[in-house]
């Protein structure tokens, strides 16, 4: 999407997202509903089969109890609810089928940036459900580690501005603890931390910013997620490696992390 000037957008925690597709037997790309701190009410319009990963929250069916990564059933008429996330920051509810609202530009995900697709879900909306599915799995449910408020290590690449910044601010990239900043968004998780004073003061001509840049304005580092710009104008100290973002989806202000670059 990078080249029609808008980013990829789509699920920021890819691992819960497709646990929850594969619980229900979809396609990897069929749409499902992304939570932040749950609080979320489903009324079944008919009977269907639904999956909740992702921060941990408290899931009933019509009052009785539910378990995390796992699929059940949900009769016509039953309300599903996820109480608030005790850990972890987005939840993925998926039902068999998945979620069939129509695509932009390939995309049923809503990017918070551009404005582009489906509006935010609010009270009383109708959400059709599709037919992208396969088989059931031969699991109806996933041990997944619960996530704490542990400290989050995450690997990254260096560049490729890293020459704009004096050998002490690479140092305290990697060498100090990062705090969570409660501005982070979809866009990105900006970080509270040292100054990484820049060699090179000087405008930077505006560049391609890929998912996973750890921008450097002047207020301190932000990590781009899936609505990140795809050009800014700040140096890029390194890049954060795909398969560590996840983790940093699910960080809350306040938690903490530590870049390793390998």
């Amino acid at each position: 999407m990078s080249h029609l000037g808008v980013s990829g957008s789509g699920a920021l925690d890819r691992r819960s997202s497709g646990l929850a597709n594969r619980l229900v037997g979809n396609a990897r790309s069929a749409a499902v509903l992304e939570t932040t701190l749950g609080g979320l009410a489903l009324r079944a319009e008919a009977g269907l089969y639904v999956a909740v990963t992702g921060a941990h929250v408290p899931i009933s069916v019509d009052g009785s109890a539910r378990g995390m990564n796992s699929a059940f059933r949900l009769r016509e008429g039953q309300l599903l609810e996820l109480g608030d996330a005790d850990t972890g920051l987005r939840s993925y509810v998926a039902v068999r089928g998945g979620f069939a609202l129509p695509p932009v530009l390939g995309s049923r995900a809503r990017d918070v940036m551009s404005g582009l697709g489906p509006e935010p879900l609010r009270a009383g909306d109708l959400l059709p459900v599709g037919d992208e599915h396969g088989d059931f799995p031969p699991i109806d449910c996933a041990p997944v580690a619960r996530r704490g408020a542990e400290e989050v290590v995450v690997d990254y690449v260096l560049g490729p501005r890293d020459d704009w910044f004096h050998p002490e601010a690479i140092r305290l990239l990697g060498g100090s603890r990062w705090t969570v900043d409660v501005a982070s968004n979809r866009i990105g998780v900006r970080l509270h931390g040292p100054t990484l004073a820049r060699a090179v003061t000087g405008e930077l001509p505006s560049e391609g910013m890929p998912l996973g840049a750890i921008q450097v304005p002047p207020a301190g580092p932000i990590v781009f997620l899936n609505d990140h710009p795809v050009t800014g104008g700040y140096p890029v100290i390194g890049v954060v490696r795909r398969a560590h973002l996840d983790d940093l989806a699910q960080l809350r202000p306040g938690q903490t992390v530590r870049f390793r670059s390998r």
